[in-house]
């Protein structure tokens, strides 16, 4: 049985993180390998946090581990408190070195024409640039890599707070050999049997993918890929084609590719993402300087 209540103050964050990976894996050997302890003392250290809760957390079954009633009850809070602690660290780190920022983008994506104004506005910053993946944004933020990140939408922007910069028009790329290479322009109509490659990030494939249609239909499922580069090279083969941000043109397109305007859709949406309630003065003015500089033309 757990020992009397212990003041929530004293909860170990280290601990409820153990707690994570057990309510995870549902198993405290898997856990153990995944936090690189020994099971005895993770065992151990899931009891301590009991005790400073004040109730059973999770029960051991012959299959592994389940999660108590108050365990499952736990188990969202606790998620919430360590993103919040996080949360809190990066924000005072990034407050305690006021003379720099790091700027991220991705791909194909330019902020120099407002770098160089925040360069020479605060010559004595140390400022940085960061290339991101197109599902790091939030990530890169949240833990600290980054300061402020010029991004497309979509992705997760719960703590952050996002400024649209400019809009950009939706493309289709095919292979230069493709049927529709060399329209004026295509419409979701030319794509309708079109099979376009999914990608892991469900929020990613509805807007990229435009899934489902206006008119409720699915955009035919296409193959699952992990990274832009072999969805590339599907289209490269002309075994699929794919929509995408009209700025993958600026910089030219891979040999054997080309981009065809895509009519009757939404654009896409080019943001300035930074973490919630940023205030330092590096981040406020590369803010005002994006809006300024950062307008896709």
């Amino acid at each position: 049985m757990p020992e009397p209540f212990t003041p929530v103050t004293d909860v170990d964050l280290r601990l409820v993180r153990y707690f994570l990976a057990v309510a995870e894996h549902r198993h405290f050997g898997r856990a153990a390998a995944a936090l690189r302890v020994g099971q005895p003392s993770l065992s151990r250290q899931i009891r301590r946090l009991e005790t400073q809760v004040g109730a059973r957390l999770l029960d051991r079954t012959t299959r592994g581990t389940r999660l108590t009633e108050a365990g499952e009850v736990f188990r969202d809070q606790a998620e919430v408190l360590l993103r919040s602690a996080e949360r809190a660290v990066v924000s005072a780190r990034s407050a305690g070195r006021p003379g720099g920022i790091t700027v991220g983008y991705t791909a194909d994506l330019v902020v120099t024409p407002a770098l160089r104004p925040l360069r020479r506005r605060h010559p004595q910053a140390r400022v940085r640039t960061l290339h991101l993946g197109s599902d790091d944004p939030a990530a890169a933020l949240l833990r600290g890599r980054a300061d402020a990140v010029v991004a497309r939408l979509p992705f997760g922007t719960d703590h952050l707070d996002v400024t649209p910069l400019y809009d950009e028009p939706r493309v289709l790329v095919t292979s230069v050999d493709h049927r529709l290479a060399g329209r004026e322009s295509v419409t979701l109509d030319d794509i309708a049997d079109e099979a376009l490659p999914r990608m892991p990030d469900e929020a990613w494939n509805a807007f990229w993918r435009i899934d489902p249609r206006p008119d409720g239909t699915r955009a035919p499922d296409g193959p699952l890929v992990e990274a832009i580069e072999d969805k590339i090279e599907l289209v490269a083969g002309n075994e699929t084609v794919a929509i995408a941000p009209a700025g993958v043109c600026r910089f030219g397109l891979r040999p054997g590719l080309t981009a065809v305007p895509l009519s009757g859709v939404a654009p896409g949406h080019v943001v300035l993402a930074t973490r919630a309630g940023e205030r330092g003065r590096l981040v406020v003015s590369f803010r005002e300087l994006a809006l300024r500089h950062l307008t896709g033309c």
